[in-house]
């Protein structure tokens, strides 16, 4: 292994990441001809920024000017905990269970930049966690991290697919890692879970349809045809990730304690957070991934979870 790889590797892990790979940083050509279609169909939804800076999503040579590489990491934030599945009670997705990861990702590579700073002070970069014009999914099958799944989650034959992932574009030449390959072979319970048939075909999701975009990032009223399959999602879905065998089989306790469940993050009380104020939803979710759906957002998703689990009447006979 080249002696820069192997030092920057290593910092990485030191850091904490749990995996680290580097891709050749060129323009995305059937990566990039997919994205186009997907937008072309709508599948993004409201998420407009999704359409904009393309060009740069598809070259991170068009972000930092001679870019060579794209170093790609990713951090495991699997906690063995279940959800509480009582009635009364939601349910969370597992990355907003603790702390926002933007924080904790984010500070760890700028560390490792800043350390690359210091090694390699005449080269350039810049690093995004999950913000920036880039396809971080792409980027980290590229590295040979994993592969993107049916379900369009990332994959590793390490852990499974709880983990988050970071990218930093630096004009450093370094030979890159061979890419993943795809594991996911004929299963496809991915698919066949999901309650709102959102993944349309293999490796496509349609977030019109998709629990985690309605009650993330969907602003408005939602389509009660939807939200009567929320099956007790208030934020996020687990759904197509929780069937994975390759969670089943390799999942692995995280040993970032900033993921460790909030208090009441497990089983937030339906009734109680319904009457949350403004204030009151300001403190508890400081420093939260869940902060992002707005008050609003979040007494919308507990307003038709529990609608959809009030039992329905029929009328009487006679």
């Amino acid at each position: 292994m080249n002696q820069a790889v192997a030092n920057i590797k290593a910092k990485a892990l030191e850091l904490g990441f749990t995996k680290v790979g580097i891709a050749k940083a060129e323009e995305l050509t059937e990566e990039a001809s997919r994205l186009r279609e997907w937008l072309h169909r709508g599948y993004h939804a409201t998420m407009e920024w999704m359409a904009r800076n393309v060009e740069k999503r598809i070259d991170p040579r068009l972000v930092v000017p001679n870019a060579k590489s794209v170093i790609c990491v990713a951090l495991n934030y699997f906690t063995p905990y279940r959800h509480a599945d009582e009635p009364g009670t939601g349910k969370i997705s597992r990355y907003a269970w603790g702390d926002d990861y933007h924080d904790l990702v984010l500070e760890k590579l700028a560390r490792l930049w800043d350390w690359m700073k210091a090694e390699f002070p005449d080269e350039d970069g810049r690093y995004y966690v999950d913000t920036g014009p880039m396809m971080e999914k792409v980027w980290a099958q590229r590295a040979g991290i994993g592969w993107i799944g049916k379900h369009t989650n990332l994959i590793t034959q390490d852990v499974g697919s709880w983990i988050f992932l970071g990218e930093l574009i630096t004009t450093l030449d370094l030979p890159s890692d061979l890419p993943a390959t795809d594991h996911c072979g004929t299963c496809t319970l991915c698919i066949e879970a999901c309650p709102t048939d959102a993944i349309t075909q293999p490796y496509v999701v349609d977030s019109h349809r998709c629990i985690s975009y309605l009650t993330i990032e969907h602003r408005g009223a939602i389509d009660e045809q939807l939200s009567a399959k929320f099956d007790q999602w208030i934020y996020g879905c687990d759904i197509c990730q929780e069937v994975c065998p390759w969670n089943h089989k390799f999942a692995t306790m995280s040993h970032e304690r900033a993921f460790e469940p909030r208090d009441g993050n497990l089983h937030p009380r339906l009734e109680e957070w319904k009457e949350m104020s403004l204030e009151e939803f300001r403190l508890k979710f400081r420093g939260s991934p869940i902060k992002r759906t707005k008050i609003t957002g979040l007494k919308r998703n507990i307003e038709a979870v529990l609608k959809a689990s009030q039992p329905t009447l029929t009328p009487a006979a006679g």
